[in-house]
């Protein structure tokens, strides 16, 4: 919140604005030098993550195919176990009924080695499939880890270089804006946001406005020089300072 007097004169209540604004503009200068890299750290950490569940996944899902064989495995097993328990019976059969009925259960074993059989061979087609979709997932889950680590590197060492006078800046920022009258403050931050480069106040820069490079008639530029009275730009609505001003506040 502003805390400026109401009895300031134009020309402090410019100087504090300007000030303001410069202190920003290198915040933005900051901002600017990490550009997107920030997103990019986040975009790559949600692929890793999502890659990495699918790897998971699919090693879960390679288990389960691999308990799946072995119980079709140790099924035809109990099934061969069964012939051969069946073959000895039918030495010891009493009739002919008997026999057919061993017959009988001998081959719905051997049906059921078969289907054992079919059931480890299809199952292994699927684990190859699986173990192949891992490899492909496995190899670009480690080019996103690789490139992760290469961007937050590349963050670190910018966050690292521009930290402290960051945070100088921002503690700066919000001791200015206590500088700024509210009214002032609101239009300010008004504009500033409505510009990706956040300049909401201007010097006048050979005869233009120094945000959007229209021209300013000489009549608008006298005012401006004078200090008396705060002019915004007619084109793009920043607020209008006169160079000589611009060039004696530093941030």
């Amino acid at each position: 919140m502003a805390t400026v007097a109401k009895d300031f004169s134009i020309e402090e209540k410019l100087t504090a604005v300007l000030t303001l604004q410069k202190i920003d503009s290198k915040r933005d200068e900051i901002k600017t030098l990490k550009g997107e890299l920030p997103m990019e750290v986040n975009d790559l950490e949600d692929e890793v993550e999502g890659l990495q569940t699918r790897v998971n996944n699919i090693d879960s899902e390679i288990a389960s195919i691999g308990e799946y064989i072995e119980s079709r495995k140790a099924a035809k097993k109990e099934a061969e176990a069964l012939i051969k328990k069946y073959e000895k019976q039918q030495d010891n059969v009493k009739n002919s009924r008997e026999f057919e009925a061993i017959t009988k259960e001998m081959e719905m074993q051997e049906l059921e080695m078969k289907l054992c059989d079919k059931h480890v061979k299809d199952a292994g087609v699927r684990m190859q499939e699986t173990q192949h979709s891992k490899l492909q997932s496995q190899s670009l889950l480690e080019a996103k880890q690789e490139a992760l680590a290469a961007k937050k590197e590349e963050l670190d060492k910018i966050i690292k270089e521009t930290e402290k006078e960051e945070n100088e800046l921002t503690k700066n920022s919000e001791k200015a804006k206590e500088k700024v009258e509210e009214r002032l403050l609101t239009a300010y931050e008004r504009i500033r946001a409505s510009y990706r480069n956040g300049l909401a106040v201007v010097p006048v820069l050979r005869d233009s406005c120094g945000g959007c490079f229209n021209i300013i008639p000489p009549q608008r530029q006298a005012e401006i020089h004078q200090r008396k009275k705060i002019i915004v730009c007619e084109h793009c609505g920043r607020i209008l300072v006169d160079n000589d001003l611009n060039e004696s506040v530093k941030a």
